[in-house]
């Protein structure tokens, strides 16, 4: 029976994290996974969706901007095959870098289904159904979370289907409705739509992309709707019909009134994400389905961790990386105390992209907070300009006493890549005055977030 120091169960961004940080404390490590190195992030989600909306922007550029750049494009056409299979091979190759650094740290890497078994010890079952039990001190649960499913519209993964099976569809659609306009909503709405595919997006709230500013939000509505996708906010689906050819959906508004029926080829459920337990879970404490940890992210059970997405929100693989790193430290590195997630970006990679960090502006003023705000369009950007992409604002939050940086809040191209430098100066306790000291080179797109921290303070040279 082979003996660990750690077992992680799961290889996503916290899994696969987790065990190597922990080989390289010199510890002996493995990692259960039951499909591929990577996890959904990798395979299924974060790496395969970002390649194929590269692919709809470069198509979208093309074939209704290519005159702005001067350039004649004549018989302009896409092979859907070859899209999809360029994600898919993007996604082989990143987990088949995993599984080099798994060989590099030294980590045993099993395929698998891994199961909590009693003192100490991991069960594994493979793709025969052959089980094995290994010996282990700690245990790392990291088996993330699935799509999920509408209690009246359950997946079928061929008329009702989850982002798994959106981002592999072997036609494309004529017709789509998406349920759900969050990140994942957002993204699909947006690739699809850029190859002609008819888009509909029903969420139940009144925005798109709820849990960001609301000026950020109401922008990206505008601009999604002048391309074409059409919206349906303060509207919940009540029911539906499979036994067509396509589906019937009925939706009325959110408060209550006159319902319609929606038809399209395909539906896509985005509405959030459900827990994926590892086997003999019972006796974890759990909260709505997902793993409870302490402030070393311990289980109710002791030995046995629990990091990213099953321990519930922020749902975001940075996050759950992060997470695992501290707990790993907890358990291995003497007087080290593990942090919780604080501050951490979200992005969103349609286009206009979408990018923030910290509160939003609705949050101060619940918070009763004495702040400013700073704003600067790419309109104003002469890098924007430049490259044909200056739709959009960066907007900057600052507290009025000591001038540090409540939130970031951003919509354009390179959005999702700025973000980070107001991340950094939030971790570092950077105040306005910081920000405005630091030259930032010309022409870039990240001279934006210079020049919102100067509005905030009537300093702006470029508006």
């Amino acid at each position: 029976m082979a003996s660990y120091d750690l077992i992680v169960i799961g290889g996503g961004p916290a899994g696969y994290v987790g065990a190597i940080r922990a080989a390289q404390l010199g510890k002996k490590v493995a990692c259960v996974e039951k499909e591929r190195a990577g996890g959904t992030c990798l395979n299924w989600g974060c790496i395969p969706t970002k390649a194929l909306l590269k692919n709809a922007e470069l198509y979208h550029t093309m074939k209704h901007h290519a005159d702005e750049f001067g350039l004649n494009v004549e018989g302009l056409s896409y092979d859907w095959e070859k899209v999809i299979k360029r994600s898919r091979n993007v996604s082989d190759k990143l987990a088949g870098g995993i599984e080099f650094l798994f060989k590099k740290n030294k980590v045993d890497y099993i395929r698998g289904v891994g199961g909590l078994a009693a003192n100490g010890k991991v069960e594994v079952t493979d793709a025969d159904g052959k089980s094995e039990l290994l010996t282990t001190e700690n245990v790392l649960v990291a088996t993330g979370c699935v799509s999920r499913e509408l209690p009246f519209l359950p997946f079928d993964k061929k008329k009702v289907i989850g982002s798994r099976e959106a981002m592999n569809l072997p036609k494309q659609p004529k017709s789509i409705t998406i349920i759900g306009a969050g990140a994942i909503g957002i993204e699909f709405a947006y690739f699809f739509n850029a190859y002609g595919t008819e888009v509909t997006v029903v969420e139940m709230v009144d925005t798109v992309l709820p849990v960001e500013d609301n000026e950020v939000s109401k922008l990206l509505e505008k601009s999604l709707t002048k391309q074409g996708i059409k919206i349906l906010t303060n509207t919940k689906t009540t029911a539906a019909d499979t036994s067509g050819d396509g589906v019937e959906i009925t939706i009325e508004p959110a408060e209550g009134g006159e319902s319609q029926t929606l038809e399209s080829e395909l539906v896509l459920v985005a509405i959030g994400i459900a827990p994926v337990l590892p086997d003999n879970a019972e006796q974890i404490n759990l909260d709505r389905g997902f793993i409870e940890t302490d402030d070393r992210y311990m289980t109710s059970v002791p030995k046995v961790f629990a990091a990213g997405d099953i321990t519930g929100p922020p749902w975001l693989a940075h996050t759950g990386s992060y997470e695992a790193v501290q707990a790993v430290e907890g358990m291995f590195v003497e007087g080290h105390v593990p942090k919780q997630v604080g501050t951490f970006p979200a992005c969103t990679y349609c286009h206009p992209e979408v990018a923030s960090v910290g509160l939003t502006e609705e949050a101060c003023k619940e918070q009763g907070l004495d702040y400013r705000v700073g704003k600067f369009p790419f309109a104003a950007s002469g890098r924007a300009l430049a490259v044909a992409d200056s739709e959009g604002f960066v907007k900057m939050i600052f507290d009025n006493k000591h001038g540090e940086i409540l939130g970031a809040h951003m919509i354009g191209g390179g959005s999702t890549e700025l973000i980070a430098e107001v991340a950094l100066a939030m971790n570092l306790e950077a105040t306005a005055e910081e920000i405005e000291a630091t030259i930032h080179a010309h022409p870039t797109l990240a001279e934006a977030v210079h020049e919102a921290t100067s509005d905030a303070y009537g300093h702006a040279i470029h508006i």
